[in-house]
């Protein structure tokens, strides 16, 4: 099954890059597969691509038992292929933009089901002060899925919960906006008329979550926590902040979030050095957040 961009994308290869018959062969093969993939989705022409299609067949090359070594293979022959179109002006945007190739040899970490999630969340008594503290530490990871590091370097002035939002300062400084959603703007609102100033020392400073002795939480402050409640509710998984992290962007790509937003309420830094990082507009991203994520 030849299209004709395919059939281009194959005659530039062999003539202006020289590559092998094998070489070719191996890129035929995995193109061709790939348009079968769009024949079966009623899209025949790779211009009708979009991400999500591509990242919905890259899945199901996983789901197919491919090795990673071969779906990255494939993601491969997919990104020269759009970039040739692209450059020949046979596709008017590039599907694979914004989309990261897999990584070799890696284990995802444990995903929380929703059903999960709610019960780690009820595990704190928010009639103490610690207790309410927890909550919204927990409500806060799920609903905004930052990294751990981040938590922990978050200071009272990062907050805007009139408006439900929260600037965050990810690897190599670069800062981000990221919705906090309903209910985690309530929780922590609760803790900080009712826990933290009970908490608070006068060398507390301006940090956002305080340890039982009025210091800056420590990431294993953070993972004793979790551990501590995932045992409370029963929890037989290895949870840890990057679990709920994990388990934030799962639930809102399974809603049906779109990934580019996804990735920026991450903070992703593994796009192309090439691409232009693009902050999306946060009126955008608190609307994807309320949609999606199940406590937004």
């Amino acid at each position: 099954m030849i299209t004709k961009e395919v059939d281009s994308f194959l005659h530039y290869l062999s003539v202006e890059r020289g590559l092998s018959t094998n070489t070719l062969e191996a890129y035929s093969r995995d193109l061709n597969r790939f348009l079968g993939f769009l024949e079966a989705k009623m899209r025949p022409s790779p211009r009708e691509a979009d991400q999500s299609i591509v990242a919905e067949y890259l899945m199901a090359l996983r789901g197919c038992g491919l090795q990673p070594s071969s779906i990255a293979r494939n993601f491969s022959a997919l990104k020269v292929f759009y970039r040739f179109l692209l450059e020949e002006g046979l596709c008017p945007v590039n599907p694979l933009e914004w989309l990261s190739p897999p990584k070799l040899g890696r284990k995802l970490p444990a995903v929380l089901s929703q059903e999960e999630v709610e019960r780690l969340l009820q595990g704190p008594d928010g009639s103490l002060p610690l207790g309410l503290r927890d909550k919204a530490l927990l409500e806060f990871l799920y609903a905004t899925g930052v990294r751990v590091s981040e938590l922990i370097g978050l200071k009272l002035s990062h907050l805007f919960l009139e408006i439900g939002l929260i600037r965050v300062w990810g690897k190599g400084s670069k800062e981000r906006i990221v919705p906090l959603g309903r209910k985690a703007t309530e929780v922590l609102e609760d803790y900080l008329q009712s826990a933290r100033p009970l908490l608070a020392k006068g060398s507390s400073g301006d940090f956002l979550f305080l340890n039982r002795r009025g210091g800056q939480l420590s990431r294993m402050g953070v993972w004793k926590i979790l551990k501590r409640y995932a045992n409370k509710t029963g929890i037989n998984k290895k949870v840890s902040p990057h679990t709920l992290r994990h388990s934030f962007a799962t639930h809102l790509l399974e809603g049906g979030a779109d990934l580019r937003a996804v990735q920026e309420m991450l903070g992703h830094a593994d796009i192309s050095t090439t691409q232009i990082y693009t902050h999306l507009d946060t009126h955008y991203l608190l609307e994807v957040h309320r949609s999606f994520h199940p406590r937004g």
